[in-house]
């Protein structure tokens, strides 16, 4: 039997940003093209992006709201502008970021006559708020107004439904969604069997995330969506007749998911800030003057690193040590002092 020839492709693909833009603070703009790709395939890479662009990426929302004087959502406060309704729409439009895991709170407790912004907002460290300029509400009388809050990280949108209200608790339609739109193009070129294409990419995020970082994301998430299938291929596949076999070219798949997981790793580390660890005000003033602000930061330091940093003792690095142990199961470099 004559072996059938394989082509094999040695283009590389490379991609760059056109065009970057902020046209506010919750509008972002990024243009970016991949090239150079064989017939059909920019309008495979374009769809599936734009689909995990728009569904796979995370975001923070504000996602219910609560407050003991407001008897229900249509009601109107004295000493307050705006409805109660128009108050929780003014929450909706906040946009937050952060590297939260789950629902954290947040409050709002000021006191009149005044503009209440997204400044007055009282959140936990690692929940930054993009435009503190925001409104929320205005009060017209000297009358104190307290409004607990509930953040949450998830993806896609949150729609309310009647059975989530509560005494005093009001839930709030929540969009995750970071980009708020995302279009794909193809610039064809050449001729016959050697006509090739160019994807371009338009990307428009609310500023929680620059259009670069919402590719970054949206491609990662979507290689976590096709591991399984490398899985598959590595440990599944068998020929029933082994007649049939045919000699295949070696293929590192341990490798390549190796340092797909490792990449993951070193991502999810990155997303770890160290005021999340519950170190001691020194401790975590003596890290960030060492420009540790990330769990990533502190791994890629020994012990003995520590120790060489001023004011550090072997107390703090033992801190250290059990917070690592306690909340993560790892440890740092072990080095004799």
């Amino acid at each position: 039997m004559e072996k059938e020839k394989v082509r094999v492709s040695t283009r590389t693909l490379e991609w760059k940003c056109v065009e970057s833009r902020a046209d506010s603070k919750r509008l972002y703009y990024g243009r970016f093209i991949l090239s150079p790709l064989m017939k059909g395939q920019a309008d495979t890479i374009g769809i599936a992006m734009r689909r995990a662009l728009l569904g796979e990426i995370e975001g923070t929302c504000i996602t219910r709201a609560k407050s003991e004087k407001i008897p229900h959502e249509y009601s109107t406060i004295v000493g307050i502008q705006e409805s109660v309704h128009e108050i929780l729409m003014n929450l909706k439009e906040i946009v937050l970021r952060s590297n939260l895991y789950g629902t954290c709170d947040a409050s709002i407790c000021v006191r009149g006559p005044g503009y209440v912004t997204a400044q007055d907002i009282i959140s936990p460290p690692y929940v930054e708020i993009i435009d503190n300029t925001q409104h929320i509400v205005s009060l017209t009388e000297p009358i104190d107004l307290c409004i607990g809050l509930q953040i949450e990280r998830n993806r896609g949108y949150l729609i309310k439904t009647p059975n989530h209200f509560q005494d005093g608790s009001y839930p709030i339609d929540a969009v995750f969604m970071p980009v708020r739109n995302a279009n794909h193009s193809i610039h064809s070129y050449g001729n016959g069997n050697e006509k090739q294409e160019i994807l371009f990419l338009e990307i428009w995020t609310n500023g929680s995330l620059s259009p670069k970082e919402a590719l970054h994301e949206a491609s990662r998430n979507l290689i976590d969506l096709f591991l399984p299938f490398l899985h598959t291929e590595e440990e599944n596949l068998h020929l029933e007749d082994n007649q049939h076999m045919v000699p295949l070219t070696p293929f590192t798949f341990h490798e390549k998911l190796a340092k797909l997981k490792l990449r993951k790793k070193k991502i999810a580390l990155k997303s770890i800030f160290i005021d999340q660890l519950e170190l001691s005000p020194k401790v975590y003033n003596c890290l960030k003057r060492s420009n540790i602000y990330t769990l990533l930061d502190l791994l890629n330091n020994s012990q003995e690193d520590l120790m060489k940093m001023e004011h550090f003792r072997i107390e703090d690095v033992k801190q250290i040590l059990g917070i690592l142990e306690k909340h993560f199961a790892i440890d740092l470099p072990k080095n004799e002092f």
